[in-house]
């Protein structure tokens, strides 16, 4: 649960140059759905340019237009010869919001199809501003309760229908949000929070309502160092800084390694300079959105922690495990460098605000922010590894789909199928990190914040959804899953995954017991977590964009299910017959996608 994503809706339109190529640029692997860094920026620009060309020349199934001007923000290249471009728009000078779209190309470069968010040409009814940028920001700060920024002019596309607006950034002590305003009638289009955190506003509420405080359980775990990450440096380098081999007393997970950097003899910092320069800092309670206000982590040990809230260091050096084990894991499987796939750091910092129960992704930082809990409700910083594992997949959502609430409430609970199935991507992979890390602290599992300490036992769990009460999360779809907070909407498509992976049915996996029902009893067989996540990967990536809806989500896997296995194959046959297990069919596809 986290509060509204503040997932903003971008306004700076990144533009690739044909001198240093794409930031995120990437290469699908042969049938594993893995991905490697770009040939050459040459390359890159030549795809770019082909689908360029391309969308205009199919401009009735692209859905661009004159004024139109297409920004790369992703280039995939799949060695068996599709070749993937991820588009954002301007019209007529003005960054579009849910104009992006997808051009597909074969390995001569012809147009093979197009996915797209907007399915109406982007041009607005009308062309002049009546409000002012002034009276658009006091609109906007009106609405979000806070401070106005500079008001820009944009379109906004989504939700059917184009419209002159402002985009708005606004903010207060401990928060900001993205206020869209009508540029004509002065209505506000959407008011949504930047950021994106863990525990959702309907969530607190409920566990207000039962009186239930959290308090997981620590410990300093055991004595010796299991393997994981560990530097290639060693103390005393005759040049620094150098990579060195540090531990972490963690809060959760226990005893664990550490790459850290020897900054001289005998000092170090908690900076992996083998992962980018991933760092997490001290915000040292405050509010700040700034990475480099933080202060740095450093000591004279190389020892972080001591496995209790008695030591500041011991929730960093759960961040940093949480942190580096999550890049790992998307490099790993997917040759993904980074969160952005751009070989950036990632960055984190504790102890942010006062009393904050709770734990998000920030993109005005690129970093992870973690609270310490109110003390009250939350005793402990949520510095659990699936919640870092949930979070920065957002981050990694919000680089590729950029997936988007339909439309927020009052509370900032967030609504809609493409809010729904960005948080089911982030438990889904936030759940393989665990796999990944094989942490005997934290049993890898379907579950989602189990070491929260809450009274069901977790918070999500992919395999049965509706056993989550707090949130209500659903097993299967329906035409009110629309109006479903996306929490609660996630079931959906996790459920789907699970099925996928595992099946339905009874079973006991690392000790944990599942039995995933399935709508009208249908029996699944799974294909197994790898060959399932990798067609995940391969569908967010490639084939979903910011409006994407459980119908289009399962058309985006069968589509990557083709791509790694073909159409003909159980692995095909098996994703279509997960989808109808949650109630996902092409049959009952809303009228609005025929």
């Amino acid at each position: 649960m986290r509060r509204p994503h503040i997932r903003t809706v971008a306004v700076a339109v990144a533009v690739a140059t044909a001198a240093t190529g794409l930031a995120g640029t990437a290469f699908a692997g042969p049938s594993t759905g893995v991905e490697r860094s770009a040939a050459s920026a040459t390359s890159a620009t030549v795809v770019v340019e082909a689908a360029r060309t391309a969308a205009f020349a199919h401009a009735s199934a692209t859905g661009v237009s004159k004024g139109d001007v297409l920004h790369a923000q992703d280039v995939m290249i799949d060695p068996e010869g599709a070749r993937h471009v991820r588009f954002v728009r301007t019209h007529n000078d003005l960054p579009v919001l849910g104009g992006d779209l997808i051009v597909h190309l074969d390995r001569g470069l012809g147009y093979t199809g197009v996915t797209r968010a907007a399915d109406h040409a982007v041009k607005p009814a009308a062309v002049k501003a009546k409000l002012t940028a002034g009276q658009a920001a006091a609109k906007a700060a009106k609405a979000a309760k806070g401070d106005a920024g500079s008001a820009q002019l944009v379109l906004d596309a989504r939700d059917g229908a184009s419209a002159l607006a402002y985009q708005v950034t606004v903010t207060d002590k401990d928060n900001s949000r993205t206020v869209v305003v009508d540029a004509v009638t002065g209505k506000v289009r959407s008011n949504t929070p930047t950021r994106d955190e863990f525990l959702s506003p309907k969530l607190l509420d409920a566990l207000r309502e039962r009186g239930e405080t959290v308090d997981p359980a620590t410990g300093a775990g055991s004595a010796s160092i299991p393997s994981g990450l560990v530097g290639s440096g060693a103390t005393g380098a005759a040049a620094y800084p150098s990579a060195a081999k540090g531990t972490g007393k963690t809060l959760f997970v226990g005893t664990v390694g550490l790459t850290t950097t020897q900054t001289s003899r005998g000092h170090y910092q908690l900076k992996d300079p083998n992962r980018y320069g991933t760092e997490t800092r001290d915000a040292k309670g405050s509010y700040t959105e700034k990475f480099s206000a933080g202060s740095k982590l450093t000591n004279t040990t190389n020892v972080w922690g001591n496995g209790k809230t008695t030591s500041r260091v011991s929730a960093a050096a759960d961040a940093q495990y949480g942190i580096t084990k999550t890049l790992d894991f998307y490099k790993s499987t997917f040759k993904r460098k980074g969160i952005a796939n751009n070989s950036k750091p990632a960055q984190a910092m504790v102890h942010w605000g006062k009393k904050v129960a709770n734990a998000f992704w920030d993109p005005t930082c690129n970093c992870m922010l973690y609270g310490d809990g109110d003390g009250d409700m939350f005793k402990k910083p949520l510095v659990v590894l699936d919640v870092t594992g949930h979070e920065l997949t957002h981050g990694v959502v919000e680089a590729t789909a950029n997936l988007q609430p339909t439309f927020v409430d009052s509370d900032g609970n967030q609504y809609g199928e493409p809010g729904s199935l960005n948080e089911s991507l982030a438990d889904i992979f936030g759940s393989n990190v665990e796999f990944y890390a094989k942490n005997t602290k934290d049993t890898p599992d379907y579950l989602i914040g189990e070491k929260l300490g809450l009274a069901q036992k977790f918070l999500r769990r992919l395999d049965h959804p509706s056993l989550d009460k707090l949130e209500g999360t659903i097993d299967y779809w329906s035409a009110d899953t629309y109006y479903t907070e996306v929490h609660a909407g996630s079931g959906v498509s996790s459920h789907a995954y699970y099925l996928l992976a595992e099946g339905s049915g009874k079973k006991t996996i690392n000790g944990v017991n599942y039995n995933s029902p399935t709508y009208h009893n249908i029996a699944v067989k799974g294909i197994g977590r790898t060959k399932a996540t990798a067609i995940y990967y391969r569908a967010l990536t490639r084939y979903m964009v910011s409006t994407t809806d459980f119908h289009q989500a399962r058309i985006a896997t069968l589509k990557a299910a083709k791509d790694l296995y073909g159409a003909n194959s159980t692995e095909y046959k098996t994703v279509d017959k997960s989808w109808s297990a949650v109630n996902v069919t092409a049959a009952n596809t809303p009228r609005a996608h025929h």
